[in-house]
């Protein structure tokens, strides 16, 4: 893929907000199609910069007159090829498309992967028209799902889609919830009382807090670090003791969304994904007491044990509430009839929608 350099310049003008991400949000020109949260993001990744200073703080304070530039690599459209991969559409309308990932699929092109991603996919189905939607190296995508996560997803496919339901991933009004497979059973008081980062909440949740950055060693991995990381939270309940009380079906709902965040929070708090390569060393090796039957099939599952069950948001053009669900893809299906052999293994109650 062909990266080009793009460049704005926006004069603050009398009246904008001082606060620097509020005012070139305000100042670009609506084709730039820019929400606040990802200028937000663009300044603290270095994009802008005044008189060849660049600015990394979103609250950096501005005055009238003053002019700010924005350079961002995007994407050469023609470098964006349709490619027939199958979708497993769920809902789709003028403005959005929401899909059932499957694992494997990675989300856009990027580095390693220029191709056979379900940008590829959403060109071929939705038309070529889509390559022009949001402006970056990521035409249409508002959110993302690790490559080994399964699990309902939405694109967009006009700008107004992309600026609201970016803006409403970022101020946290999305709801998503996550199952995942987990080695060792959550106790809600325990947990809480030996982590300085967990706090039980009413209803049988826990509330894991804790900032998310680089790990300081291992750079190509996350981890919860004390300082120069972005907040993050996380809140999980378990739903079932599985693998003779070995294993546990639990879900996870996201205040935010950072980079393998769920995969990061519950390994600081002892309870790795099954089949997490990256955060869950040791993850697939059940104990004995977990029986033949689990202990094979979690040394063998290939990937993370977690799937986007569900995902909700207000639609982008008239604001009415929506809410998808996904099934099980057959990988987990076949995960948790193997874990959920012993008898005295107990469903807890599922959480309401939206929790």
């Amino acid at each position: 893929m062909k990266l080009v350099n793009h460049i704005w310049q926006v004069e603050i003008k009398d009246g904008a907000p001082r606060r620097l991400d509020k005012a070139l949000t305000v100042g670009l020109p609506e084709e730039a199609g820019m929400s606040r949260s990802r200028m937000t993001g663009m300044i603290r990744a270095g994009c802008v910069s005044q008189n060849d200073m660049t600015v990394t703080e979103p609250d950096t304070k501005t005055q009238p007159g003053d002019v700010w530039t924005i350079q961002v690599k995007l994407a050469d459209q023609d470098s964006f090829q349709p490619e027939e991969i199958p979708l497993d559409v769920i809902y789709e309308d003028d403005e959005l498309i929401v899909v059932n990932k499957p694992a494997g699929l990675v989300v856009h092109p990027g580095r390693g992967n220029w191709g056979g991603t379900l940008v590829n996919a959403l060109i071929h189905h939705c038309g070529e028209d889509i390559c022009r939607i949001g402006h970056n190296a990521r035409p249409g995508i508002v959110h993302r799902l690790d490559k080994d996560t399964s699990g309902v997803m939405v694109a967009a496919k006009t700008d107004r889609a992309v600026l609201r339901l970016a803006d409403q991933f970022g101020t946290r009004s999305v709801s998503r919830r996550y199952h995942a497979c987990v080695r060792g059973i959550p106790a809600l008081q325990n947990i809480a009382a030996s982590s300085a980062h967990v706090a039980a909440k009413p209803g049988g949740w826990l509330r894991i807090e804790g900032a998310i950055g680089r790990h300081p060693v291992h750079r190509t991995r996350m981890a919860v670090v004390e300082e120069g990381g972005r907040p993050a939270v996380t809140r999980m309940r378990l739903l079932r003791r599985l693998a003779n009380h070995e294993a546990a079906l639990v879900e996870c709902c996201l205040e935010t969304g950072r980079t393998h965040q769920i995969r990061v929070h519950l390994e600081t708090v002892g309870f790795p994904l099954i089949g997490d390569q990256t955060y869950g060393v040791g993850s697939r090796l059940l104990p004995a007491s977990a029986g033949d039957t689990a202990r094979n099939a979690a040394a063998v599952f290939p990937r993370q044990a977690l799937h986007a069950i569900s995902l909700g948001f207000n639609h982008p053009k008239d604001g009415q509430k929506m809410y998808f669900e996904s099934t099980y893809p057959t990988d987990m299906d076949n995960l948790l009839a193997a874990l959920s052999g012993n008898h005295e293994d107990a469903d807890i109650e599922s959480a309401p929608r939206g929790a």
